[in-house]
């Protein structure tokens, strides 16, 4: 089976009918800005639309491409954290100029910090979580995440296969990587030993993972 072949063509059927997301997707690939792939994106598309989310936090905004997504399959109110100061005015000018910077709030700084705050301000719970930003802190941010959930709120992450070379051993993998690819294998290992979660890892895109936070009756 040729996983590109594959993609390209599972890309091929997607519609591309938006004239500003086609442009921002354009214009974030040509400046190597990393967003969801075409295939995530309409995984992540079907999903607001089947849960239909009133609350959604976003961990990893980039030039805002995934919260627009989301915001326009019918997502009711986003809030998305980003901590790169230069992809900030960049996210917040393509979220205006779609007309969403009233359903959309982008939270400036580090997402740990950020997660903490949340909680601690007595924020509601989100229906949604889309975690995408740096691949080595996923399990660290893992917890407030959970805490931030209510029974049947929904977990999605990105990047979890990363390039298909998460099940590889950590001697075939570069040196300077070999942190992140550890701690994504932990992540993974903890979404799915996690009583309080029900875990389903999809081999779309670059790997996406999908938890439901459990009822404790159900746990």
């Amino acid at each position: 089976m040729n996983k590109e072949r594959i993609s390209a063509y599972l890309a091929s059927l997607e519609p591309m009918d938006d004239p500003k997301l086609n442009r921002l997707r354009a214009c974030a690939e040509a400046d190597g800005v990393p967003i969801v792939r075409i295939e995530t994106e309409a995984f992540l598309r079907t999903m607001v639309k089947v849960l239909r989310p009133q609350r959604v936090l976003e961990i990893g905004t980039a030039v805002g491409y995934s919260s627009i997504v989301m915001a326009r399959a019918g997502a009711a109110w986003i809030d998305t954290i980003e901590n790169y100061e230069k992809r900030i005015p960049i996210a917040r000018g393509n979220i205006k100029d779609c007309g969403l910077d009233g359903r959309i709030r982008l939270l400036e700084g580090d997402a740990g910090d950020i997660l903490k705050e949340l909680k601690q301000s007595g924020t509601e719970t989100y229906d949604l979580v889309f975690l995408d930003a740096a691949k080595g802190q996923y399990l660290n941010w893992l917890p407030d995440i959970v805490r931030l959930m209510h029974p049947g709120s929904v977990l999605i992450t990105d990047n979890v296969l990363q390039d298909e070379t998460v099940m590889e051993s950590r001697f075939l993998i570069p040196r300077r990587e070999r942190t992140t690819h550890a701690r994504m294998r932990d992540y993974l290992y903890e979404l799915k030993h996690d009583a309080r979660l029900e875990t389903s890892v999809i081999p779309a895109g670059d790997g996406i993972s999908l938890s439901v936070l459990l009822d404790p009756e159900d746990q």
